[in-house]
């Protein structure tokens, strides 16, 4: 019988089989992905070759994690998608965002993507990740729709996960204006999460662009919520929190964004509010700069440039699941 690598049809078709049976941000499947391609990366998880630069027990692990998801009608839901206007885009393509080969091995097998492509190939600069805490007060959602709207009528992408409070503000405060927008999604770019936000990705797929590493029908977990915020980070010239919790995911894109040299700025807010708690620490340990008004971040946009940039670092920085960045209370 034929191998799964024999029959795949070239790079392509190889990574988005990948994204079908690993799941992301695993350093193992980056790392050989990165190395030897897609169609040998499948050739290599079928056969019991030893592979270079991993240890023997390192290398049955990994094949038996992806060797039981080698389903048979792998190659029925690869042909799928594309009936239902679901597109795909490798590090070849033209759209790809190339500021997601900075993450090194942990860059994305392939994207599933659903509307305009073309605004991942911009420059990081015309981009900005807006995220932060999904019970979001009234001021933050306030403060996020009118940054979002300042910085769409200055031509800037807004790109955010498409979720309760913060984020849903900044792609609501983009879509009037007229604006470009992308949602990264943590599930397949076909399933609407929150289902209360049905309306709004419909919208942002049919004028902007829905996004994700996962294949269609995949649901949303909590892994991979965590693997999102590589994406988040790593898409853009920018992130900013307009508020978060000390334990938010927010954060975890706030820190891989510091760590890959982007800029990330972050809102004040009243210091008797937990949700203003996250931004603070962001400014207080010097990982982000104060945002007061749109300005604020279109200078740190247009300064990236002269940043450094710290590409391919393994180094995973703060994560929800570890203590938050201090343990210190505001007064």
């Amino acid at each position: 019988m034929a191998t799964m690598a024999e029959q795949v049809a070239g790079e392509r078709m190889a990574r988005m089989v990948l994204s079908m049976i690993a799941e992301p941000d695993d350093s193992v499947t980056g790392h050989v992905l990165a190395r030897f391609g897609g169609v040998e990366t499948l050739r290599l998880v079928e056969s019991d070759d030893p592979i270079p630069d991993l240890e023997r027990a390192d290398a049955m692990l990994w094949r038996e994690h992806l060797r039981v998801n080698l389903t048979a009608d792998l190659f029925e839901r690869v042909a799928a998608p594309a009936q239902r206007g679901i597109g795909t885009l490798i590090p070849s393509d033209d759209h790809w965002p190339t500021g997601l080969n900075d993450l090194g091995v942990l860059a994305p097998y392939v994207l599933w993507t659903r509307g305009a492509t073309s605004l991942l190939r911009s420059p990081l600069r015309e981009r900005v990740t807006i995220t932060g805490a999904r019970s979001a007060t009234a001021y933050g959602l306030e403060i996020t729709s009118d940054l979002a709207a300042n910085l769409a009528d200055d031509e800037r992408v807004i790109i955010s996960g498409g979720g309760f409070g913060i984020d849903g503000a900044a792609h609501r405060g983009t879509l009037p204006q007229g604006g470009h927008t992308v949602a990264v999604l943590a599930c397949g770019v076909d399933r609407a999460y929150p289902s209360a936000h049905r309306d709004m990705l419909e919208q942002i797929g049919d004028v902007g662009l829905l996004v994700s590493e996962l294949p269609p029908g995949t649901v949303p977990a909590r892994q991979r919520f965590l693997a999102r915020g590589r994406l988040l980070a790593a898409t853009s010239g920018a992130t900013v929190v307009p508020e978060a919790a000390p334990r938010s995911g927010a954060l975890y894109v706030a820190s891989r964004a510091h760590l890959l040299g982007r800029a990330v700025a972050a809102v004040p807010g009243p210091v008797t509010s937990i949700v203003s708690q996250g931004p603070h620490e962001l400014i207080k340990q010097g990982q982000a700069s104060l945002a007061t008004e749109t300005s604020d971040i279109t200078r740190l946009l247009d300064s990236g440039p002269a940043r450094r940039q710290r590409a391919g670092t393994l180094e995973l920085g703060y994560r929800p699941d570890r203590e938050p960045p201090s343990s210190g209370r505001l007064l």
